[in-house]
């Protein structure tokens, strides 16, 4: 694996859970707004916006974070969302943003991007494995179940 492909999958490690996490609501209402869990919105906003990626200017982590155009369009489209429920959101509190107009559109933009992080993840982890490396699967039934034939030899145990 390359030192970029590296780079690319610890990025990927942080960014992907936390653009899942943003398309769940029943996650982010028995997570992020339990106190004594350490999850919360500051999490997201640091991974997204300051540590993994910046969701305002996502073209710049194409490449390191982001696989393809695709995913650096719903990045930014998604950025935009966030800081417009944050903007509706006084206290700045993890309840203020949920409850905030716009964060359906938080949700709906990172079910999009969530899905397409995954399928470009899926894509490559298959590229990674090759043809070559990955057996038949008639081959590994085969190993896994024995043949007909070795029953029938096989030694017999009273009952």
């Amino acid at each position: 694996m390359s030192d970029d492909a590296r780079l690319m999958a610890k990025h990927r490690v942080h960014l992907v859970p936390v653009v899942l996490a943003l398309a769940n609501p029943p996650w982010q209402r028995d997570v992020w707004l339990d106190p004594s869990a350490f999850e919360g919105l500051d999490h997201v906003f640091h991974t997204l916006f300051d540590d993994f990626c910046d969701a305002d200017e996502p073209e710049r982590y194409f490449g390191v974070s982001l696989r393809t155009d695709e995913e650096v369009v719903l990045m930014r489209q998604l950025g935009a969302a966030l800081n417009a429920a944050a903007a509706e959101a006084p206290g700045d509190t993890d309840a203020e943003c949920l409850q905030a107009s716009a964060w359906p559109e938080v949700v709906a933009m990172a079910g999009r991007l969530a899905q397409v992080m995954v399928a470009n993840d899926l894509r490559e982890l298959a590229a990674l494995l090759d043809d070559a490396a990955v057996p038949d699967p008639f081959q590994i039934r085969s190993r896994l179940v024995p043949d007909r034939r070795d029953l029938l030899n096989a030694p017999s145990f009273p009952i």
